[in-house]
């Protein structure tokens, strides 16, 4: 496999409340994550923080392979205890009060990925010449899209287009939707906060994804575009790329 993690704090904030990474376990599989926290004084980036870690904490020492249901509920499992633990600080803790995170994880092996996301942090598959979102942002302005309220157009600039339904840590349980899918060499999954869609169309990402640059410069093309565009929110981004090399490799054997 082949990955990359960029986060960037733009061009308007002081501090960068997006957290994440790509964690590689015991048994050779990959977890990558996004996060994009929310909370007054830099509680935001508590949460995030929290959340990543406690994945990553749980991910690296396992050693069995999982199966795509087992991948499922691994993520459904973290995600609630991170929601439990996130939101048991809130109330504890005045200056944290309020705090939640987004979050985009994808489990990567060999012959699946699953997806579990909370909130508008996405997830998109990469192939050679397409780019597919498999996500379904937890947000107002999507739910008002989705009942006809609002056009695609106006939910693009519209005022509230920041406020979710969901995300981790602002009440005692969260539902998280998780969904498997089959990828092959060659393919990817590129994992981001919204500093980054919320600045760029996927058509423009699949464009920029096709350039024969490595994988370090075209997710820095991503993070450097999002902030000539005006950079207002923290940028971030995880790709994971099913090496066509490892696959011969690993026939070979």
């Amino acid at each position: 496999m082949e990955t990359v993690y960029l986060t960037d704090v733009g061009r308007v904030r002081e501090h960068n409340e997006d957290a994440g990474g790509i964690f590689e376990n015991e048994s050779g599989e990959y977890l990558a994550v996004v996060a994009d926290g929310m909370g007054g004084h830099q509680a935001g980036d508590v949460a995030s923080e929290m959340a990543v870690d406690i994945l990553r904490k749980a991910w690296e020492p396992v050693t069995q392979s999982f199966s795509p249901e087992e991948a499922e509920s691994w993520l459904q499992q973290q995600i609630g205890t991170a929601n439990s633990r996130i939101y048991e600080m809130s109330t504890e803790n005045n200056k944290m009060a309020g705090m939640g995170t987004t979050m985009v994880a994808a489990i990567c092996t060999r012959s699946f990925a699953v997806i579990a996301h909370v909130g508008d942090s996405r997830a998109y598959h990469l192939t050679e010449d397409q780019i597919h979102l498999k996500t379904e942002d937890h947000s107002l302005v999507n739910e008002l899209k989705k009942s006809g309220q609002i056009t695609e157009n106006e939910a693009e600039n519209h005022p509230r287009k920041n406020v979710l339904t969901r995300a981790i840590g602002t009440e005692t349980k969260v539902k998280s939707q998780t969904m498997a899918m089959e990828w092959k060499a060659g393919e990817g999954l590129l994992l981001c906060s919204d500093g980054l869609t919320n600045k760029m169309s996927a058509e423009e990402m699949k464009e920029c994804m096709k350039s024969p640059d490595s994988l370090y410069e075209r997710a820095l093309t991503l993070i450097h575009t999002a902030n000539e565009r005006g950079g207002e929110d923290n940028i971030t981004l995880a790709v994971i790329i099913h090496s066509p090399l490892e696959k011969e490799g690993e026939l070979d054997e």
